[in-house]
């Protein structure tokens, strides 16, 4: 596993990602499938990173199998959460202002919106979050 310090283009937002090597993270950010966890923007570059220093002895940090044990279970939860969940794409925005407002069927949705259609979603009082890992399309590969 590789840590890396992301940084959106869009917001300036900061956040840390994890990949099974830097040649993961170049294939991912090539299909499009980083993302700012924060707004959704797409277009994610490396953050300035400080070295990664040791703690001495067994002081602070978390063991690296500790790591990665709680991110295969965020994996499991999201999976869990997006088995009974629609994938409405681009149409996302739409589909989501459409139950908000009673003309379409309230179900569990996931998709896509740029950050600009994300923060109006908010701005209605329409309960979105972004997922922690990318959602490939359906009939897409991982």
């Amino acid at each position: 596993m590789i840590i890396f310090d992301l940084r959106c283009v869009a917001q300036g937002h900061v956040f840390e990602a994890w990949f099974g090597s830097s040649g993961d993270y170049e294939a991912q950010r090539a299909r499009g499938l980083v993302a700012c966890p924060i707004c959704g923007a797409p277009e994610v570059d490396k953050a300035p990173m400080a070295p990664g220093v040791p703690a001495k002895g067994n002081q602070g940090g978390m063991a690296a199998e500790t790591v990665k044990a709680m991110l295969a279970d965020m994996a499991a939860a999201q999976k869990k959460m997006l088995t009974n969940s629609e994938h409405v794409g681009d149409r996302f925005p739409e589909e989501a202002r459409a139950i908000h407002l009673g003309e379409a069927e309230a179900r569990a949705i996931h998709g896509r919106a740029s950050p600009g259609d994300a923060d109006s979603l908010r701005d209605e009082g329409i309960p979105i979050a972004p997922l922690p890992f990318p959602v490939p399309d359906p009939g897409e590969e991982n």
